[in-house]
C-alpha cells in the first residue's frame, strides 16, 4: 500500500516516453486473478475458505469476474485451485454453475514464486496485445460495480495505468494493465534488475488512481482481517519462536 503522498508522486511521474495507446481502449480485455500467495499469514489457504454468498473465495471471484464475459486467467501454482477450476469448467461445460467453459485458462506461475509483479510480468508475457484486469483472490467482497467503474477509467484514459484506489492508498493488485510491447520489455527489464515491488514499478509509470469504495478493497491476509463471522477452522498462525 501506499499513502495519497505516493499516489500524486506517482501520478505526475512520466512513463519513460514508453506510448501506452499502442493498446487502444478497443484491445480485449482479459481479466487475470492471482491465486499463487501462500496465506502464510492466514494460517491456511484463503482461496479455499467458504464465501458467505456460497462456494468459496477463488469460486465467488472467478463467478464475479465471468460476469465481465471476457476470458479469465487464472494465475496459481497450487493444485488444489487448478483442480477446482478444471471442476468448475466441467461442470461449465454441462451447463452448471459458471460460465468458465470456453473462458478460463490455467496458466502456471513460475517457480519459484517471488510476488504478484513477477506474476504480472509471466501474464503480460502469455497475453501480449491484450488489457489485462489483474485482481486478487483475498478481495472477497470486489463487487461487479467497482470492476464496471474500473473499466470506464481505463478506456477513458487509455494512456494510464488504471489502479484501484480507496482515497487514501493504491491497491495495484486491483488494476488495468495494457499488455504492450513497450510495457513488457519495461517490466522484463526492471524484474531482470532484482525488483519486486509494485509500487516501485509503478512509481516510474503514469498512473491514474480509481476511487472504489474501501468495503469493496477490503484486503484479507490475516484472520482478523476477515470483516465478519469468523470461518469455521480458522484460527491464527502461531507466533514464530525468537532468540
Amino acid at each position: 500500500m501506499v499513502d495519497a503522498t505516493e499516489i500524486s508522486r506517482c501520478c505526475s511521474t512520466p512513463l519513460d516516453s514508453t506510448p501506452l495507446e499502442l493498446i487502444p481502449p478497443q484491445a480485449p480485455l482479459r481479466c487475470c486473478l492471482l491465486s499463487g500467495g501462500s496465506s502464510r499469514r492466514m494460517g491456511r489457504d484463503k482461496a479455499l475458505l467458504d464465501h458467505p454468498a456460497g462456494g468459496s473465495w477463488l469460486s465467488h471471484t472467478l463467478g464475479l469476474l465471468a460476469e465481465l464475459e471476457a476470458p479469465i486467467s487464472l494465475c496459481s501454482n497450487h493444485p488444489s485451485h487448478r483442480q477446482l477450476a478444471e471442476q468448475l469448467r466441467w461442470f461449465s461445460r454441462l451447463g452448471q454453475g459458471l460460465p468458465l467453459a470456453a473462458s478460463l485458462q490455467l496458466i502456471e506461475e513460475p517457480i519459484p514464486p517471488q510476488g504478484p509483479l513477477q506474476a504480472l510480468g509471466h501474464l503480460m508475457h502469455c497475453h501480449p496485445g491484450e488489457r489485462l484486469l489483474l485482481c486478487p483472490v483475498d478481495m472477497p467482497w470486489l463487487d461487479r460495480p467497482s470492476l464496471d467503474q474500473l473499466q470506464r477509467s481505463a478506456e477513458e484514459r487509455p494512456r494510464q495505468l488504471s489502479v484501484a484506489c480507496d482515497g487514501a492508498r493504491l491497491h495495484p493488485l486491483l488494476g488495468i494493465y495494457p499488455a504492450s510491447e513497450a510495457l513488457r520489455r519495461d517490466l522484463h527489464s526492471w524484474l531482470a534488475q532484482g525488483h519486486r515491488s509494485m509500487h516501485s514499478w509503478l512509481a516510474r509509470h503514469t498512473i491514474h488512481p480509481v476511487l472504489l469504495p474501501a468495503s469493496a478493497l477490503h484486503n484479507c491476509n490475516r484472520p482478523e482481517d476477515w470483516p465478519g463471522p469468523r470461518p469455521a477452522g480458522l484460527v491464527s498462525p502461531a507466533p514464530r519462536a525468537t532468540g
